[in-house]
């Protein structure tokens, strides 16, 4: 067991503690105020505090951001340690700099907090990030901070059990637009003809084409060839359709056919619809659709749609819906770590400086980020993909993608995406 050695104890201290020392590195700890106590312990010590209270211990200097209650714009200045980005700095110490509070900060998406321009979508604009700014937006670092870390401990304290986790890979797929033609309705199909001309609608519609973004039975294939058995499937199923909301109806029994089979074989969630946004009725409505269409009790697991959320307020939402995980975290505009962290984690609410048992999911590719933000091609994305999948390779992290099912058919415009994403699947599984 892990000792540590603090001159006063806090509910942010603790959090961050029992994610590095429980989750990552799967050592049981403890915080102590008792100097005393400390001083006696034969195990791991790490003495948190401004002050060595025994030779052989580890010694982390410590800043104020854990012990204080406020949210509080913080003095921040990047160096490099190890050839990665720290911040945090302090002196006379075994690491270098408060890796406890850097963690935090990152993890619990402080700067989020802070008041700060938004997107065009009303979203926490990457552009802001200290990841982004300081160019470490590529990489879990958390991870790479917490790997060193143990690496400290161990030669410090060759006895000690710590135990990194083990890669892994999670596949999640967005169900924005279920059909490119089918199910869409008389209306819907006569204004896209008239904007569009196409004989492929025509053609599917005769049922003599394949929907171009009826990829399910494919993707099943895939899964089944290279066993994958985790992937995750968001439905939006909004009352009706707007701007941002253009899937089947849930009225239609093509939308409950799909659900029913995929909930057969898959873990599903929600996609809560635009229109969702700050309004907990309407997604408990969306829920209870989304249980009886997929003839589950509960749905517990939730990913935004845009990837739009303001903290504390939309995760506030989600819990009070039931929703035990959100994989929003991650950004609708660029591919990166947002949380700075390949690893699952409970969130922490900054404003009522509490953790929650609402278990983030953070991805770190989507592939409209790659397409309509990035400009990329399929080979471009698949190499930055590959990058992610090595990076989180390396540190014991999760990698989490994002695909949509129109990306992954027959449309012109997505040509090439398919062939990317099994050649992806297929290295993925080779190294596992």
């Amino acid at each position: 067991m892990v000792l540590i050695y603090s001159h006063t104890t806090s509910t942010r201290l603790h959090y961050i503690c029992n994610f590095i020392f429980k989750e990552l590195l799967h050592v049981a700890f403890r915080i102590t105020i008792d100097s005393e106590e400390f001083k006696n312990y034969s195990g791991i010590c790490i003495n948190y505090s401004d002050v060595q209270i025994k030779n052989g211990e580890l010694g982390i200097r410590n800043v104020d951001l854990l012990f204080e209650e406020a949210i509080l714009p913080q003095q921040i200045q990047c160096f490099n340690l190890n050839n990665y980005k720290a911040f945090f700095k302090t002196d006379n110490s075994d690491f270098g700099f408060d890796i406890f509070a850097a963690s935090f900060y990152l993890l619990s998406r402080y700067e989020e907090y802070l008041p700060q321009k938004k997107d065009m979508y009303g979203r926490f604009a990457h552009e802001n990030s200290l990841a982004f700014k300081e160019g470490f937006l590529h990489l879990p670092l958390i991870n790479i901070w917490v790997n060193h870390f143990a690496d400290i401990i161990k030669t410090k304290f060759p006895t000690s059990s710590i135990q990194l986790s083990a890669f892994s890979f999670k596949p999640t797929y967005d169900i924005d637009i279920a059909y490119s033609y089918k199910h869409k309705g008389f209306l819907r199909n006569v204004g896209g003809f008239l904007k569009s001309p196409s004989a492929e609608r025509i053609k599917v519609l005769l049922g003599l084409l394949k929907d171009p973004f009826d990829t399910y039975d494919w993707l099943h294939r895939l899964h089944k060839q290279y066993n994958i058995n985790n992937a995750v499937y968001f439905f939006l199923v909004a009352e009706k359709n707007g701007s941002y909301d253009k899937n089947i109806l849930p009225v239609k029994n093509a939308m409950w056919q799909l659900i029913k089979k995929h909930a057969s074989n898959y873990k599903i969630g929600i996609h809560p619809s635009w229109q969702t946004n700050e309004n907990t009725l309407l997604l408990k409505k969306e829920l209870n659709w989304l249980g009886e269409m997929s003839s589950l009790k509960n749905i517990t697991a939730s990913r935004q749609h845009f990837i739009k959320f303001t903290l504390p307020s939309t995760y506030q939402h989600l819990i009070e819906t039931g929703i035990l995980d959100d994989y929003s975290m991650g950004y609708g505009s660029i591919n990166g770590f947002r949380a700075s962290i390949a690893s699952s984690f409970y969130w922490f609410n900054l404003e009522k400086n509490e953790e929650t048992n609402l278990r983030i999911h953070p991805f770190c590719f989507m592939d409209a980020n790659c397409f309509y933000e990035q400009k990329q091609t399929p080979k471009q994305s698949l190499e930055e993909l590959i990058n992610y999948s090595e990076i989180c390779r390396e540190v014991g992290g999760s990698l989490i993608t994002v695909f949509h099912n129109n990306f992954l058919g027959t449309a012109n415009q997505f040509k090439g995406w398919k062939e990317m994403y099994e050649v992806f699947v297929k290295e993925v599984h080779n190294g596992l």
